[in-house]
C-alpha cells in the first residue's frame, strides 16, 4: 500500500485547509492512521491520529480545538481539517498507516508513510 498526501499550500494565518491522504489500494486490514509534521529545523512531531473504529482520536496539544481528523466511509482516505491556522503550523505534513486498529502517537508505531505535503501559513 502506498499513501498519497495532498492538499497543502499557502494560507494566511487564521485560515483553513484540509489535507487528504489516500491509499493506493483498498486495504482490508484494519489500520489506524496518523498525521505527523516536520517544521524547518525541527524533529518530526505527532499531529493527530484516528483508530480503525473512528471512535478514538488523539491530537497534539498544539492543535487541539483547531484540527480534526476523519476518514471516508470506505476507510481508504483520511482527512486532516485544519482551522485557525498559525504560522507555527508551517511544516511538511505526512500521513502514516499503522498495521493495528488502535491509534498511536509515536512515529515508530506506524508502518507505511506518505511522501508529505507542504503547508505554509503566512502571518
Amino acid at each position: 500500500v502506498q499513501l498519497q498526501a495532498c492538499g497543502g499550500g499557502l494560507v494566511q494565518a487564521g485560515g483553513s485547509l484540509r489535507l487528504s491522504c489516500a491509499a493506493s489500494e483498498r486495504t482490508f486490514s484494519p489500520s489506524a492512521m496518523g498525521w505527523f509534521r516536520r517544521a524547518p529545523g525541527k524533529e518530526r512531531e505527532f499531529v493527530a491520529s484516528i483508530g480503525w473504529s473512528d471512535r478514538t482520536t488523539a491530537f497534539a496539544d498544539s492543535v487541539k480545538g483547531r484540527f480534526t481528523i476523519s476518514r471516508n466511509a470506505a476507510k481508504d482516505t483520511v482527512y486532516l481539517q485544519m482551522n485557525s491556522l498559525k504560522p507555527e503550523d508551517t511544516a511538511v505534513y505526512y500521513c502514516a498507516q499503522r498495521a493495528h486498529t488502535l491509534q498511536a502517537e509515536t512515529s515508530d508505531d506506524y508502518d507505511t508513510w506518505g511522501q508529505g505535503t507542504q503547508l505554509t501559513v503566512s502571518s
